[in-house]
């Protein structure tokens, strides 16, 4: 059997500098009250991140693989603003704002339409076997370069 493109799983795209990744509130996210549970916020940025780098040509599964690293939250800001429900259609929207030789600041947000529910600011840093930070490869800080966030204007 061969898959189709509705086979696939859906997958985020850039708007010039930023990218998007739209996903749906479930059962599963939420906690007594029916709203999402705060730690869903960071597995729905996780996600948003991991496609964010695929999507600009950045194969982490790759340089994993190769035992010559990965990439380990090295620092988050969160601030919580509104809250997401069950059903909800959520958007994260992930801009790249500083790199650094074994680093990246991205700034992320999730919303529902309009509504900010959450802001973040991640520090992912690429760090080796030994736990160690070590310098991206030049292809990545040569891709992250162009995706910088040069702002509205």
């Amino acid at each position: 059997m061969t898959a189709t493109r509705a086979d696939l799983p859906l997958e985020g795209y850039f708007d010039g500098s930023e990218h998007r990744f739209a996903l749906r509130v479930y059962f599963e996210d939420t906690d007594l009250s029916g709203v999402v549970y705060h730690a869903n916020y960071l597995r729905y940025m996780e996600r948003a991140r991991s496609d964010m780098l695929r999507v600009a040509g950045i194969d982490q599964r790759a340089v994993f693989e190769a035992g010559e690293g990965a990439y380990a939250v090295a620092a988050m800001a969160i601030r919580y603003a509104a809250p997401a429900r069950l059903d909800d259609a959520l958007l994260v929207a992930s801009r790249i704002h500083q790199v650094r030789a074994a680093s990246v600041v991205i700034h992320q947000t999730v919303r529902r339409g309009a509504v900010l529910l959450v802001s973040a600011e991640v520090t992912v840093a690429l760090v080796a076997a030994s736990g160690r930070a070590k310098r991206q490869p030049r292809a990545w800080l040569d891709i992250y370069e162009r995706l910088i966030w040069q702002g509205d204007a």
